[in-house]
């Protein structure tokens, strides 16, 4: 690449007339695409990657929502902890009372009680460790998932950021294009006045930088549009935007392997292989509510004025107490959901599945996207090239009378379309490495090298799984 912007930028020092406007603006074009500005403003790719992971609100929500799975664990543990249930009440009572002798017996009552009552299972039909495994796969499917989603959030960024890039080496070039139709039509125009040239030839010029502003404005809506994307996505307005490479280096080097790497680290196979693993525990969990309850439970209780019989002021009262529960018959309720549960596990198998070839679909794709971006590439760079030379021939020919102005703005066109290929192609072989590497999984901060630090989910897991009390989060809320 550089090698054309090298050729581009000797041609235009060759050049003479109208075409060193031309080719200067094309030349600084493409070298702001491939070679960017080094202001101290400027943000490459890596930067706006870093950004986008740190700040984007879709990955943001996806870490609370996992931050939320992670509380799944603990209302799980509960199960293994006893229940303590403290109660009091207190009130008034008028009692009369009619004694056997035909006496009246009457008072005025404040009664209140205290009491505390501790509950501990201690046999369920193991569903407390059946829902507590249940709760753990699912926090190791969410961070997949989660992971999943910062594979998407970066890939998103870097189109937003070669859009950008692609869309202002576009403006230029077109505006480029119209400086260079302006003097072709006012040269023209003088050499009718000079009767060198017909009617015909200043229309087809006028005609021509009509048609380039029109595309001069399509390629600053889309720059403004794109623009507009880089801040939603990015979070941050575009500036000085430095170029960015290709990743390939962190790719495998065959299809076969890239295939290989997938089945084993794309998080959303992982994501699905940890969603089997819930739904057989799910059965084992139905299945547990056809065994026996075992629980143990301990009062002790204080009341006064609470005999209406106005026999006893006050009592104390202590008690241990266990419980079997056997589930005889309960409608067939426990059995429906066991057969509920058996066909959840099977569509979770054929989900699998289904994740599997869904992913080797895209890493073949991928692959097949990014062996096709270096062939274009090559090809449009060659267009380049043959297009500038065709122009310098095509108005040296112009020059002596061998070719028409139409031909002249033939030429120049072929240059301006060839030019607006190379720079898609050039952004289309940097998103194309991106994609491939998304698609084996491995598009996140520690691959890249980001400066910035990766989103630790099992810290906030690790904090809130033994947590007994409390209803402040880690983060002070």
């Amino acid at each position: 690449m550089k090698g054309c912007v090298a050729l581009i930028r000797g041609r235009w020092l060759a050049g003479h007339g109208a075409s060193k406007h031309f080719l200067m603006a094309v030349w600084i074009a493409g070298a702001h695409f491939l070679a960017g500005s080094q202001g101290a403003a400027a943000a490459s790719l890596e930067d706006a990657l870093a950004k986008a992971y740190q700040t984007n609100p879709q990955i943001n929500a996806d870490r609370a929502r996992q931050r939320a799975a992670d509380e799944n664990v603990p209302q799980a543990l509960a199960g293994y902890r006893p229940q303590i249930v403290a109660s009091l009440s207190a009130g008034l009572q008028v009692v009369r009372n009619l004694l056997p002798d035909n006496t009246v017996q009457g008072a005025t009552l404040r009664p209140w009680t205290i009491g505390v009552t501790v509950t501990q299972v201690l046999f369920n039909g193991y569903r407390t460790a059946n829902s507590v495994r249940a709760a753990e796969l699912q926090v190791r499917s969410g961070r997949e998932a989660l992971r999943n989603v910062g594979q998407g959030v970066l890939l998103d960024a870097v189109t937003a950021y070669m859009n950008v890039l692609a869309n202002q080496a576009l403006v230029e070039a077109q505006r480029s294009n119209v400086a260079v139709l302006r003097e072709i039509q006012s040269t023209t125009r003088k050499r009718l006045d000079a009767g060198d040239v017909t009617p015909t030839d200043t229309a087809q010029a006028d005609a021509r930088l009509s048609r380039g502003l029109a595309d001069l404005n399509a390629a600053e809506v889309a720059l403004a549009i794109s623009q507009a994307t880089y801040t939603q996505v990015i979070g941050d307005t575009p500036r000085q935007l430095v170029p960015a490479s290709p990743v390939d280096r962190f790719s495998p080097g065959t299809l076969a392997a890239a295939n290989e790497l997938a089945s084993h680290q794309h998080p959303t196979i992982l994501a699905a292989g940890y969603d089997v693993d819930v739904a057989l525990t799910t059965i084992r969990i139905a299945e547990g509510s056809l065994l026996p309850t075992v629980s143990a439970q301990a009062s002790a209780s204080r009341s006064v004025q609470s005999d209406s019989t106005l026999g006893t002021s006050g009592t104390d009262q202590a008690s241990i107490v266990g419980q079997v529960n056997v589930p005889i018959y309960d409608g067939g309720t426990a059995a429906s959901q066991t057969r509920q549960a058996k066909e959840a596990s099977s569509q979770s198998r054929l989900v699998l599945e289904q994740v599997r070839n869904q992913v080797r679909t895209a890493v073949s794709s991928a692959w097949v996207s990014n062996e096709g971006t270096k062939v274009a590439l090559k090809a449009a760079e060659s267009e380049v090239r043959a297009a500038d030379i065709a122009l310098q021939g095509v108005r040296r020919e112009a020059a002596g009378g061998q070719r028409t102005t139409l031909d002249v703005l033939n030429a120049q066109q072929e240059l301006t379309n060839a030019r607006s290929r190379q720079i898609l192609a050039q952004r289309d072989r940097i998103i194309a490495s991106y994609t491939l590497l998304s698609a084996v999984g491995y598009l996140d901060v520690r691959t890249l090298n980001l400066n910035t630090p990766d989103y630790l989910p099992d810290i906030h897991y690790h904090q809130v799984r033994d947590a007994w009390h409390g209803i402040r989060t880690p983060s002070g809320q």
